[in-house]
């Protein structure tokens, strides 16, 4: 029997994180809340059925939510929503994509999504609430702590720390054994070598 699921925020990433979620086939996406301009229309066949006020009106009912606000520039929203479904006692999902390979020595934190061909490999953590896009790679031993966005074919390699809600985008390298401070915004196509002392 399918997980009934309800999905917080409906722009682009949401597109994704819906395809992604219905090629797992462990959902039964309820609907969607944004912005209440939207109440009535739909996204791919989803409608939007409240706003975030209304994630309180969901505790202890069998729901989870998944937060599918994209996280390009601040976390600062994403980690917001985060906070809020736990203050309410609500759940949040974890979504892995059958097309991504997770390690079974790596962990998975609450409310991530690791979306289509992302490759996670051994003794890998990641934390509560990120977003680790597709193609993306993360290799032994690497840390990526809460709320960060690990954007499309992005490279960390072997024992580096990704500070709480950084960017890394597509495309970008980091260096082995280095690490991001919090709220770091790692460009897109660069090579990150660490931060100075």
């Amino acid at each position: 029997m399918k997980k009934n699921l309800i999905l917080i925020g409906g722009g682009g990433h949401c597109k994704a994180c819906i395809d992604v979620i219905e090629q797992t086939g462990t959902y039964h996406i309820l609907g969607i809340l944004d912005q209440e301009e939207k109440l009535g229309s739909g996204l791919l066949g989803y409608k939007y059925i409240g706003t975030d006020d209304d994630i309180s009106s969901y505790r202890h009912k069998d729901v989870e939510f998944l937060i599918t606000v994209g996280q390009i520039k601040s976390s600062v929203l994403r980690k917001n929503l985060y906070d809020k479904v736990l203050s309410t006692n609500n759940r949040l999902a974890t979504i892995i994509s059958p097309r991504a390979y997770v390690s079974k020595w790596a962990t998975i934190g609450q409310g991530t999504i690791v979306m289509h061909d992302a490759l996670i490999n051994v003794a890998a953590v990641i934390g509560n609430n990120c977003i680790i896009n597709t193609k993306a790679l993360i290799e032994h031993d690497c840390h990526i702590e809460a709320h960060c966005h690990i954007s499309t074919a992005a490279v960390i390699n072997g024992h580096t720390q990704i500070a709480e809600g950084t960017f890394f985008g597509s495309n970008a390298v980091s260096k082995h054994c280095v690490s991001t401070v919090p709220y770091s915004f790692v460009k897109a196509g660069s090579c990150f070598k660490g931060h100075a002392e």
